[in-house]
């Protein structure tokens, strides 16, 4: 898709559209963008200030970033949904989270930044698997617990893609002290 790009808050009280196409899109993982993404990054696209227009109430709030620049981020008072962020450093632009664009406009990050503030789990291939939206969670059956002298029997979950040395088909969790299998 191309301009327009027409967006919403999830409660509908804010609602946006830019004109223009972005000059950039990107994935922050810094440790601020973690803390209102809840735990994730925040997925951007970088617009002309100019050709963004918002209708409705915005609220906002400032830090200093680990860049030593203020970002401002602004945000529906009645849902919460993040709209756009804008650094002091570039006040021509604004900063456009993806997730308040309408479904479909096509726009992904195609780079991303403050990677070594991502956590270790964010590079791990085995969460970009495709398949379906809900997936059923796994049935999981208690085993014996391993023998401690026999080694560790450890793996980070039932996954092919797991990385881990010692992979096993289950994982240890030593606050109960069994092996949980699929």
């Amino acid at each position: 898709m191309t301009a327009p790009y027409p967006g919403r808050c999830a409660c509908g009280a804010v609602t946006l559209e830019v004109t223009g196409e972005p000059i950039g899109t990107r994935q922050c993982w810094c440790r601020q963008c973690q803390q209102i993404a809840s735990g994730g990054p925040t997925n951007n696209a970088i617009f002309k200030v100019e050709d963004v227009a918002i209708e409705g109430e915005l609220a906002h709030s400032a830090w200093t970033a680990a860049s030593g620049n203020t970002l401002a981020f602004h945000f529906c008072p009645k849902c919460g949904t993040q709209v756009y962020a804008q650094s002091s450093a570039r006040p021509h632009l604004a900063t456009v989270r993806l997730g308040a664009l309408d479904a479909g406009h096509g726009l992904h990050p195609e780079t991303v930044i403050w990677t070594e503030d991502a956590p270790e789990w964010a590079a791990s291939t085995r969460l970009w698997r495709a398949g379906p939206a809900s997936r059923p969670l796994p049935r999981l059956r208690r085993r014996q617990a391993p023998d401690r002298a026999a080694g560790p029997n450890i793996s980070c979950h039932a996954d092919p893609f797991c990385r881990h040395p010692a992979a096993t088909r289950g994982f240890y969790t030593r606050s109960r002290m069994a092996v949980l299998a699929v």
